[in-house]
């Protein structure tokens, strides 16, 4: 099985360089997006084989995510049901036979750590939500996670301690998630591989020097991991800030 999860950053705009040939050519079986920055009446699109399963924010251009599934899931369900933590579109769950996937884009502390303090309210609510659903059957969490989690992570971490997304608080919460009972399926794989990254800032050519960030991910429940067969970051597709990930499963 194919998984594929992709940071947009404005679906109008990501479709005018190269998301449907992306999308056709990957083959993926479930393919999630994030930051699609609207609503799915805004924009005339067809995706062809794919059932669409859209989580728009109340605040138009804000936010949002999206699944298109070749595979009809069982069952669909949008947020966390926490109603604070519900309005801007951030989480969609699709169930499956073998697993749950869900599909998360993670608030941002902002710049100052504005939002640090709901962005640790927001982790401890999406943890426990996802360790629920964990006792029912496996579960698949991808997405835009706005961490880096270690210094592997990311190009130029002397510098950037205690910025947002890599803050002692933020990586601690991810750490609280993968001892919860998750895997990070790319360092599962290779633990020690370097200048990986999934997101570059659009400033000082930081994506022509890789000085970037791995904050996107795929992680799987433990009782899961050996299904993995590959995890892949495909950064030199275009289109966004960020770059497609992808999750080869043995299902």
């Amino acid at each position: 099985m194919r998984l594929i999860s992709w940071n947009v950053n404005g679906l109008r705009a990501c479709m005018k360089k190269g998301f449907v040939e992306f999308l056709n050519n990957s083959k993926a079986d479930v393919f999630s997006i994030q930051e699609t920055k609207m609503q799915r009446e805004q924009a005339d699109f067809s995706f062809p084989g794919y059932s669409e399963y859209w989580n728009s924010a109340i605040k138009k251009g804000y936010s949002g995510t999206a699944v298109f599934s070749k595979i009809r899931p069982i069952n669909v369900t949008y947020g966390i049901n926490i109603k604070e933590h519900d309005e801007e579109g951030r989480v969609i769950t699709c169930e499956y036979e073998n697993f749950f996937l869900v599909n998360v884009y993670v608030p941002n502390a902002q710049r100052e750590l504005t939002r640090l303090d709901y962005r640790m309210n927001w982790e401890d609510s999406f943890r426990n939500y996802v360790c629920g659903l964990d006792k029912v059957k496996p579960v698949i969490i991808c997405g835009d996670m706005n961490v880096a989690h270690n210094e592997i992570d990311l190009k130029n971490f002397k510098t950037n301690v205690g910025n947002a997304g890599f803050t002692k608080e933020e990586r601690g919460k991810m750490t609280e998630l993968l001892s919860a009972g998750f895997v990070d399926s790319f360092r599962a794989l290779y633990p020690q591989k370097t200048g990986v990254y999934t997101w570059w800032s659009y400033m000082f050519n930081a994506r022509k020097n890789n000085a970037g960030w791995r904050i996107d991910y795929f992680l799987v429940s433990e009782k899961i991991k050996n299904y993995i067969i590959d995890s892949i970051v495909h950064a030199d597709v275009l289109g966004s800030d960020h770059c497609p990930v992808e999750l080869i499963m043995n299902f």
